[in-house]
């Protein structure tokens, strides 16, 4: 692989059930990391896995509509925590860091006809974490953010950084 490529990894993310948000976050991104360093073992893998969790409910993508339906219904009028957690992986060095962002997302209360409305815009809340994307949803279902912008959307770029910095460090030690 030469210059940046997107690969999916093809992992089932249904797998992983760790209680903890933050483990979830790290395993499912860990496993996409070692899967697609398999395919590619010289390329530096950058994956990252992002989940919303409502008190002790962790959301990861929907299955269908009912099941988006029934995440934002969930979600409306209340603050939760968005958590991505972000692995670097290259294979032919054995070498992986990880990290992670948490930021809290507050719902406006959503009525039936906002929910809807929002559904039938596009499929995209079938790939996204809690059914939704805040680029494309801020102004219908946002009331309120504390943190980075960027880890709701699924990838902390400062938090990357950290890490790409990180690993090159790592790599040029003697």
């Amino acid at each position: 692989m030469s210059g940046f490529e997107v690969a999916p990894s093809g992992i089932d993310e249904e797998r992983f059930r760790d209680p903890d948000p933050v483990a979830f976050a790290l395993q499912a991104a860990a496993a996409k990391a070692i899967a697609v360093g398999e395919k590619y073992p010289s390329s530096l893998v950058i994956a990252a896995d992002t989940l919303v969790c409502l008190a002790d409910e962790i959301f990861g993508k929907p299955k269908n509509r009912r099941e988006a339906r029934a995440m934002l219904r969930k979600l409306s009028g209340q603050k939760h925590m968005v958590i991505t957690g972000v692995v670097l992986f290259r294979k032919s060095e054995r070498r992986m860091l990880a990290g992670y962002e948490m930021s809290w997302v507050t719902f406006k209360k959503l009525n039936p006809k906002t929910i809807e409305s929002y559904l039938d815009k596009s499929n995209e809340y079938l790939d996204k974490a809690g059914s939704y994307a805040i680029q494309e949803s801020e102004d219908a279902l946002v009331d309120r953010l504390e943190g980075d912008y960027d880890n709701v959307v699924g990838l902390p770029v400062h938090l990357l950084a950290d890490l790409l910095r990180d690993f090159m460090y790592q790599g040029n030690r003697k």
